[in-house]
């Protein structure tokens, strides 16, 4: 896997946290010039605010940052109901909406809320519907049906439609489940765990489901969300460093695996204006060269 022919993109991961400046905290990383702001979608955590509520108020308070839950949690949010959101969202911000979406994790935390606990197979499976169902949901069509093993439709309306197609984003990791990333998603967003061997591995993985499911590798993008300290010191690891080494680390992963767009998660005040400010302008030119 080369480069991506995707335009290079950069956003913040955003723990939805109710005592936070959550729309302060939007507004500045648009200031910063960032493209993306990518929200957790905790809804049993006791402290987060809804990240569905959430969404909507700060495509209304920015006028160019692109919103993403990162991931929508499945088990938790019907599917057709979630196309509905999220069309409206995009519909009113100008398209600027995309939607990550997980199978599902914290069974325990999503059975308190009334949701169902699912197996690796269910989750999955659950997963293959919910495209299908929302992509039906944003055709316009009217009368839809579809019957499977979790969701239904039972003659049911869409729209509205979409200000402009918005991508299925998957943050999935297993085998399987990158089979269908290559199938049917429009792009996979991972998160970095201190090993980028298992990128690596599930990136080729991917490449293989895409081909094998006779698609253009460029129609899956990558979004890869990395947490990490841009220090002053000496390096202690990939992206746990200085902003030089966080720059050229950026640029490895684009060029070695393909990834185009990377969210950020850094804990501390400055750590967003730092990459904002002094790692992503390095990253772009080492790619530009």
């Amino acid at each position: 896997m080369t480069i991506s022919d995707h335009p290079l993109r950069f956003g913040y991961f955003l723990a939805p946290e109710a005592d936070s400046p959550l729309i302060a905290t939007a507004q500045r990383i648009e200031r910063l010039g960032l493209d993306y702001v990518g929200i957790q979608d905790h809804p049993y955590h006791r402290g987060f605010a809804d990240t569905w509520s959430l969404m909507p108020m700060i495509a209304a308070s920015t006028s160019t940052l692109r919103i993403f839950p990162d991931v929508a949690n499945l088990p938790l949010r019907p599917p057709a109901l979630m196309a509905k959101a999220a069309a409206t969202i995009d519909l009113l911000s100008g398209g600027r909406f995309e939607l990550g979406l997980g199978a599902g994790g914290f069974w325990d935390a999503i059975e308190a809320y009334g949701g169902p606990r699912r197996g690796p197979r269910d989750a999955l499976e659950a997963l293959d519907e919910a495209i299908t169902v929302i992509r039906m949901l944003w055709s316009g069509q009217r009368g839809l049906r579809f019957e499977g093993a979790h969701y239904r439709l039972s003659g049911a309306q869409a729209g509205p439609a979409p200000a402009h197609p918005i991508g299925i984003w998957l943050g999935v990791y297993g085998p399987r489940a990158l089979k269908l990333a290559g199938r049917a998603a429009d792009g996979w967003v991972p998160s970095f765990r201190g090993d980028i061997g298992q990128i690596a591995d599930m990136s080729r993985r991917l490449d293989d489901a895409i081909s094998a499911a006779g698609r253009p590798q460029q129609a899956v993008r990558r979004i890869l969300n990395v947490s990490g300290a841009i220090t002053d010191g000496p390096s202690h690891g990939m992206f746990n460093g200085p902003a030089a080494q966080w720059s050229g680390d950026l640029a490895n992963v684009a060029e070695s695996y393909g990834f185009d767009t990377f969210i950020f998660w850094g804990e501390g005040d400055q750590q967003l204006d730092r990459f904002a400010q002094e790692v992503v302008p390095a990253a772009r030119e080492k790619l530009a060269r």
